[in-house]
């Protein structure tokens, strides 16, 4: 069971504490160092957006910082940037579909990570590029210090470009949340970030095994881990409840939310598997839409929160947050 599994490997949970471990493997920070290099400068160009230069708007303003509550916790949109997508990114759209959702041939995207505050815990879920989490975070009040845990939806270069700072843990007072199937994955990935964040981490990681979206047991006191496969191989979402309220933080389950959510049969070539990851799409929008959950994503345009209901004409539709 999941739960035994947490209660075994420990670590220091969203509202409560446990105790640490690793399991992961250390390789040259050189070499690492050049590949999330290659992917903080390849992102923008990759994604269509701006480069690193972008500036994050102040909170309040559209674009900037996002403050939400859930519950007793209070929830934070950290935007790296907002930008737009080209449709040749996308796989299984019709040209009705692009003219439909996308006519000029782009759709907004945004690169967000989520600051989780309850119960005395500083909690992320993702860092971004790395290029705004920490000037996000200062705004707020915090240091990096004052980061207890970080969990990871995935280890693409746009989601773990904050975990480290010269080739160091960047939240050195966090434990670190992964999905096994994730960091196996990456870790036989030659020149992975995967490796030397192990090393970073050593001691202060927790891998766990994402379940299904209706399974009741929690991974941790406050979330739990839904998987959400496809994307890549431990592509996770996180459900975070307080006090009845609950959320699905969903990583990269859109890229292009004006299309997919209408069409959740439009995969994107960042897709490991695109098949498996547009099984995963539909299946956490059922549930979503059934269960009123809100959602959140790491790729929502701002405010990067809202809800969604199933569309009288097929697929879903898309309320964003006010």
């Amino acid at each position: 069971m999941l739960r035994k599994r947490f209660a075994r490997a420990g670590g220091r949970g969203l509202f409560g504490d446990m105790e640490n471990t690793s399991q992961l493997r250390a390789v040259s920070r050189r070499r690492f160092a050049a590949t999330l290099a290659t992917a903080v400068c390849l992102a923008p160009v990759i994604l269509g957006g701006a480069g690193c230069s972008d500036k994050t708007p102040p909170p309040s303003q559209p674009g900037g910082i996002y403050t939400f509550k859930l519950g007793d916790a209070t929830l934070s949109v950290l935007p790296d940037r907002q930008q737009r997508i080209t449709n040749k990114l996308l796989i299984g759209a019709t040209p009705a579909i692009l003219e439909k959702y996308a006519p000029d041939g782009s759709v907004p995207n945004a690169i967000n990570a989520f600051l989780i505050q309850s119960g005395g815990k500083n909690t992320l879920v993702d860092t971004g590029l790395g290029t705004k989490v920490f000037d996000n975070l200062k705004t707020l009040g915090l240091a990096p210090e004052d980061i207890t845990n970080v969990f990871i939806t995935h280890m693409h270069g746009d989601h773990i470009g904050g975990l480290l700072r010269d080739g160091k843990a960047a939240f050195p007072n966090a434990t670190l949340h992964i999905a096994h199937p994730e960091i196996v994955y990456w870790l036989a990935k030659e020149g992975s970030p995967a490796k030397e964040i192990s090393a970073a981490y050593k001691g202060q990681t927790v891998l766990f095994n994402p379940v299904a979206p209706e399974a009741a047991g929690r991974s941790l006191p406050g979330v739990t881990a839904i998987a959400a496969f496809g994307h890549t191989p431990g592509h996770t979402v996180f459900r975070i409840e307080s006090a009845g309220k609950r959320l699905l933080i969903w990583g990269d389950l859109t890229h292009a939310t004006a299309v997919q959510l209408p069409h959740p049969e439009v995969a994107v070539t960042y897709d490991v598997d695109p098949a498996r990851a547009v099984v995963s799409r539909k299946q956490i929008f059922e549930y979503a839409a059934k269960n009123k959950i809100a959602i959140a994503g790491m790729h929502i345009a701002w405010p990067g929160t809202g809800t969604i209901a199933a569309a009288p004409q097929g697929g879903f539709a898309f309320t964003p947050a006010t």
